[in-house]
């Protein structure tokens, strides 16, 4: 196992005019399993190409196990790389691509390499494919081979980068739950690249969210998906997305009221509007994921049903909150189901509401320092 340290890691391309990874800090303890997500080109895959060395960052550093890595050549750093493409030899058979990366690396034995290939090719539940070339393999063996390759090296750091993204959705669901189940056998430090957010949320200890090569927050998956450090965050993680509404806030007795001007107007408990550090004249935006809102039988907000999208046990509602709002869904129990142009009302609970500063984006309840996303 190794612990990972980045430290202001920083890539540049084209003499400074592309910033593809912006001054990162991060540290990956020892046995963890940490998913690193984002858009694409957000350097995601360019700080795991850096962490291999197969990258030179433009500065900052790198460490692995205490070890300043940050000029060590890739072949030297004691790491393995599982690839998108899978990357396999077509010549060799699967026993020799196995074997290939303990003969370039190390001074290992005939007879060490070929227990170690046979054992992991064991594990991996490809013994019967060691002669085999990788046309004669489904993508399914392809990625297992892959996998294999990495594990037979006994590497301090598994790297992944996309590596279930070509196949299908099925044998993606199966592949997860074995890397998962590999890495804990294993026990051992594990840096995975996706640009699949359900992925990145069901596989990792820790997250990791990219945008725009700057870090945006980084925590255990719960927390990431309920208290987003900012706007992005809250947008880019949970499937369907967070709704966001560009609210004033207004003073009603001892309680703030939140009001988009165009018939949305919820008002927040006393306790909960003492806690928030605005006040009325104050522009947030406020965010609140479909699931956490309700149909109300009176007294709740009036709205219009614009489409309903029925999801097997849930229902989706697309709902007009005026001509400024493109989108805002809710997600009910599939025994609720309005008809479109049907008025209905929907209730919120204070518990669920997240506010972000409508300039800067950082989230006004997040408990950590946020991590400013850049203003246009």
């Amino acid at each position: 196992m190794a612990r990972v340290t980045i430290d202001s890691l920083r890539k540049e391309y084209d003499v400074g005019r592309v910033v593809a990874v912006d001054d990162l800090d991060l540290e990956i303890e020892d046995g963890e399993f940490v998913t690193v997500v984002g858009p694409s080109g957000c350097g995601k895959t360019t700080t795991l190409r850096m962490l291999a060395g197969l990258e030179k960052p433009t500065s900052g550093t790198i460490e692995i196990g205490g070890e300043d890595v940050t000029d060590v050549h890739a072949k030297n750093r004691d790491v393995a790389m599982v690839f998108q493409n899978y990357a396999l030899y077509p010549h060799k058979t699967v026993f020799e691509n196995m074997e290939f990366g303990l003969r370039m690396s190390t001074s290992m034995s005939k007879e060490e390499r070929e227990r170690r290939v046979v054992e992991t090719a064991e594990m991996m539940d490809i013994d019967e494919l060691l002669e085999d070339k990788p046309d004669e393999l489904s993508g399914g063996q392809k990625q297992r081979v892959a996998l294999g390759r990495a594990i037979v090296r006994e590497p301090d750091v598994f790297l992944f980068d996309e590596p279930l993204s070509n196949l299908d959705a099925k044998l993606r669901t199966t592949m997860r739950a074995e890397i998962q189940r590999l890495q804990e056998e294993l026990d051992i430090t594990a840096v995975y690249v996706t640009h699949d957010q359900e992925e990145a949320m069901t596989m990792g200890d820790k997250i990791v969210i990219l945008n725009d090569g700057k870090l945006q927050q980084v925590g255990a998956p719960n927390t990431v998906y309920n208290e987003p450090a900012n706007r992005f965050v809250g947008g880019f993680i949970g499937s369907p997305s967070m709704n966001f509404l560009e609210v004033a806030v207004e003073q009603s007795g001892d309680r703030l009221m939140l009001d988009d001007g165009d018939g949305f107007r919820y008002e927040l408990s006393s306790e909960y509007s003492t806690s928030l550090p605005v006040g009325a004249g104050d522009s947030v935006i406020l965010g609140i994921r479909p699931e956490h809102i309700f149909p109300a039988d009176g007294d709740g907000i009036e709205t219009t049903v614009k489409v309903v999208e029925p999801v097997g046990s849930d229902n989706y509602l697309y709902l007009d909150l005026g001509e400024d709002v493109d989108e805002f869904m809710a997600r009910v129990p599939a025994d609720f189901k309005p008809e479109p142009d049907e008025c209905i009302e929907i209730t919120l609970a204070d518990r669920d509401i997240r506010l972000f500063d409508a300039e800067t984006g950082d989230s006004l309840l997040h408990e950590d320092e946020p991590v400013s996303t850049p203003t246009p």
